[in-house]
């Protein structure tokens, strides 16, 4: 499941569960209104993800990709190790911010 909240400079969406292929039909919805938020800052907060697959880093690679297009950030907060190798091996660990008070071993 995908929460969002938003303030007047961030967006943040709350992961928990599964991030995987199976949760992909929601990706697209979420992902257009993510950007038609326009926040300078996304915040996803993956405190609760118990698996991310190489179809949900791709998913979170596109939101990061979006935001620096138009001069924002994105802040992972709470990932774990496993979901940080996944974006590493996929290259795009450097589209993150990562929150080091957060993350989970």
């Amino acid at each position: 499941m995908i929460e969002i909240s938003t303030s007047s400079a961030t967006t943040t969406l709350v992961v928990s569960g599964d991030l995987d292929l199976a949760a992909r039909d929601q990706f697209p919805g979420i992902a257009a209104r993510v950007v038609g938020l326009r926040r300078q800052l996304l915040v996803i907060d993956m405190a609760q993800v118990t698996f991310m697959d190489s179809t949900g880093a791709a998913f979170l690679i596109s939101l990061a990709d979006a935001s620096r297009k138009r001069g924002g950030a994105t802040v992972l907060r709470g990932a774990d190790a496993r979901d940080l190798f996944v974006l590493e091996v996929c290259g795009a660990l450097d589209l993150f911010r990562v929150d080091p008070d957060s993350e989970r071993d």
